[in-house]
């Protein structure tokens, strides 16, 4: 590959190897670019970074695909098939939910088959249930299908949208549109918790994140083979095919500004290197509080980031057994016996609660590779408020770990402290340290209504020209499909507002 003297292409620095930066890196190189990506930590991935120890790999962050016909774009766009470097399967059920109780509920892909678990709980609920599904349908056709890969760079452009919004229900919550379907309390939270998965309050999101049910149903629930950091490895690999060059252990302090410009970047160690754009991958707050802290800003500035509204934060316990736990599912929610309660603790008096809801992921249900020969390989996690709760996590660790073992101990997994043979946590003081998430929130912004669409972070930087944003923090939001988007939003915009870049004279 030709060094940056001889390369006359135009060039593209990208912060940060999570999704939403390996996607634009994909888009980029392909479309010929020359595109660097910088990394933070010493591998790629992000949130999707993976641990190994004592012979067991555990994905750090996402655990769940849907839509993945949006990363086998990223491999078509490169004349590849992902298939070839990736295989997923299909989960169904999709999870299981332990109710405190003990009943459990199951998720499944066939309609027919949840109309069957619903009436199991409550058949006076399935009428509901249909309702819900088909308003499912509508909503996703509107929010994700039309909107997800649209920008909103004007206000305008959001409010013609306002129609629909108020069609759909978006002013309101998801936990009062499941309202409408439901009474009985189990069936309420089954179909609600939802926005948790992107780190949204079920009680303020908005109700477009209802689409979440369509979307599983349409395009499944997978899992990555040799977990999701394949998918981050094959996009590396997908990349560097298209010439993008990565390094790592190469932390950005700065973002160079000239004429009103991205212009490059600065190291931590104080190198900097030049670009004709930039992409962050970094917490927008992060990347305009901190990357851009010397910039004047007129939009996000530094108390408006402050009275933002940010997501819980999470506390990750990943473990491996010397044994198999055959009755625990792939995919488990335990759930303790406040919904609504617990939810106020987290997102609005950001109170660590003594009590607590569980997922818990067992990859090694379908995929062996992932722990030793008779082992399984874990990760629970429990969501939590973010720092502004004023948790010491290095004294308060390990008896919130302990707390959730003897919990686990008690439901699902009795003789799980004997079995026990490898250990490490995550917290939200390594959110903030590690992945450089404001206030350690594990997503960035909740995406609440006014914090969605024009309201969010915009992929084409509001404070300087050459600057774009992807990820989680931005346009549409966190999840898998929504970093994704996000780069197909931003490779679009670069496309329109710096195409002529690529027919410069080298």
């Amino acid at each position: 590959m030709l060094d940056a003297v001889q390369d006359g292409r135009p060039h593209a620095v990208v912060i940060g190897s999570g999704f939403g930066g390996l996607a634009a890196a994909v888009r980029l190189a392909a479309r010929g670019w020359r595109v660097t990506v910088l990394e933070k930590l010493d591998a790629p991935g992000g949130r999707a970074y993976v641990f190994r120890q004592d012979g067991f790999s555990f994905d750090a962050g996402p655990t769940i695909i849907t839509a993945p016909y949006l990363l086998e774009e990223l491999w078509a766009l490169c004349g590849q098939r992902m298939s070839d470097h990736v295989t997923l399967k299909r989960i169904d059920p999709f999870y299981e939910i332990r109710f405190d109780d003990g009943t459990v509920f199951r998720a499944y892909d066939d309609q027919a088959r949840m109309r069957e678990e619903v009436a199991r709980l409550n058949p006076a609920e399935v009428a509901g249930f249909d309702r819900c599904i088909a308003d499912s349908e509508r909503i996703y056709d509107v929010a994700f299908a039309k909107l997800a890969d649209q920008p909103f760079h004007s206000f305008w452009s959001m409010l013609k949208e306002a129609p629909d919004m108020v069609r759909l229900g978006g002013m309101r919550s998801v936990f009062s549109k499941v309202g409408d379907y439901f009474r009985d309390p189990k069936l309420r939270v089954a179909f609600s918790f939802h926005p948790l998965l992107i780190g949204g309050n079920p009680l303020s999101t908005t109700a477009y994140y209802c689409l979440i049910q369509h979307l599983e149903r349409l395009h499944g629930v997978h899992y990555a083979m040799g977990g999701t950091g394949a998918i981050a490895q094959g996009l590396v690999q997908l990349a560097e095919s298209q010439g993008a060059g990565f390094r790592y252990n190469a932390e950005v302090s700065e973002i160079l500004v000239r004429d009103g410009r991205a212009a490059g970047v600065r190291m931590a160690d104080g190198e900097v290197i030049d670009a004709d754009i930039v992409v962050s991958n970094a917490d927008p707050a992060w990347t305009y509080s901190r990357l851009l802290a010397k910039h004047p800003r007129k939009r996000w500035t530094d108390r408006k980031l402050k009275r933002a509204k940010y997501s819980m934060s999470l506390f990750v316990w990943y473990f491996g057994t010397n044994r198999r736990f055959e009755d625990v599912y792939h995919h488990s929610m335990v759930l303790g016996p406040r919904y609504e309660g617990l939810l106020t603790d987290i997102f609005n008096r950001h109170h660590l609660s003594d009590d607590f809801s569980l997922y818990l992921h067992r990859p090694t249900a379908n995929d062996p590779s992932m722990a030793p020969p008779g082992c399984d390989a874990f990760y629970v996690l429990s969501p939590v408020p973010h720092l502004a709760s004023g948790t010491d996590w290095a004294a308060e660790g390990e008896r919130y770990r302990a707390r959730i073992q003897a919990r686990l101990e008690s439901t699902i997994m009795p003789g799980l402290g004997d079995a026990i043979v490898t250990s490490r946590l995550l917290t939200p003081q390594d959110f903030r340290d590690r992945l450089l998430s404001y206030n350690g929130a594990a997503f960035a912004m909740q995406p609440q209504l006014f914090q969605s669409a024009w309201f969010r972070p915009h992929n084409v930087s509001e404070e300087l020209g050459g600057l774009y944003l992807v990820g989680a923090g931005t346009h549409p939001g966190a999840g898998v499909p929504g970093v994704i988007s996000s780069a197909k939003l931003v490779d679009a915009q670069v496309a329109e507002r710096e195409g002529a870049l690529l027919l410069r004279p080298a």
